[in-house]
């Protein structure tokens, strides 16, 4: 099936716990998509998951290194991370912008997916800050510039629109809750595929010979709780994402 870079969706927490007089101090790595790429692969793609740390260093910075990939997958990793490189950030000498990069792969002819998340699209606090950049230009939504989570603890569902697209076909009209969204605005030559509380839920475009799409809520936790990560839709909404972006037979 297709070939998948997902970039992000990792966190190091650092915590100290305080027992009495002596305080113990711990780290830890979180991985948040072990879900999604168990469901992936099980659906026959092969996925390299590139950790948030890892992705300023590492993420490709040609044409030729993104064409290893047919799909990239954003999820929870900022605009910053891919613009700072450490040869730009601790070195102050230039590096290619990977955020026009993406933007020149995708018109000839990759597939972009960004998911929901803290840092994703503009994120907590704006701090993802993908709007105005070449990310958001090529997606199927438009991106505010200001603090765009939509928190809903009491959890809501999303509804299929279009029941024919390749994306959406077999799933349930109505599909598990979610704990939260962005707020994002569906461009003009975009096509609606589900909503959530009557906002843009998922997207899709073509842009130049690629295609994009864009899932406004999170592929792990905590916007996407177990009864939406237990869905046997789960997989099916993933992987026929995946192979919609990729072009490749579903």
């Amino acid at each position: 099936m297709a070939k998948v870079l997902l970039a992000g969706e990792s966190w190091v927490s650092a915590v100290v716990d305080h027992k009495g007089f002596d305080p113990f101090p711990h780290t830890q790595v979180h991985i948040g998509c072990e879900r999604l790429l168990e469901a992936l692969a099980a659906e026959g793609h092969h996925v390299d998951h590139m950790r948030s740390d890892d992705v300023a260093e590492k993420f490709p910075s040609t044409l030729d290194k993104l064409n290893h990939y047919d799909v990239v997958l954003l999820s929870d990793v900022g605009a910053n991370t891919l613009l700072l490189p450490p040869v730009v950030f601790e070195q102050g000498r230039p590096f290619p912008n990977r955020l026009h990069l993406l933007r020149e792969w995708v018109e000839q002819g990759g597939g972009l997916m960004m998911a929901g998340g803290y840092l994703s699209f503009q994120g907590f606090q704006a701090m993802a800050n993908y709007a105005g950049t070449a990310v958001e230009e090529v997606l199927p939504v438009s991106i505010h510039r200001w603090d765009d989570r939509i928190e809903t603890p009491q959890g809501v569902q999303g509804r299929v629109v279009d029941h024919e697209h390749p994306i959406t076909t077999g799933l349930d009209a109505t599909w598990p809750i979610l704990l939260g969204y962005q707020d994002l605005e569906l461009k003009d030559d975009a096509q609606l595929l589900a909503t959530i509380e009557g906002n843009p839920l998922l997207a899709v475009r073509s842009y130049g010979k690629g295609r994009t799409l864009a899932f406004a809520s999170d592929i792990s936790p905590h916007w996407a709780p177990t009864e939406f990560m237990e869905w046997d839709g789960y997989a099916k909404l993933f992987s026929q994402s995946i192979a919609w972006l990729a072009k490749s037979p579903s």
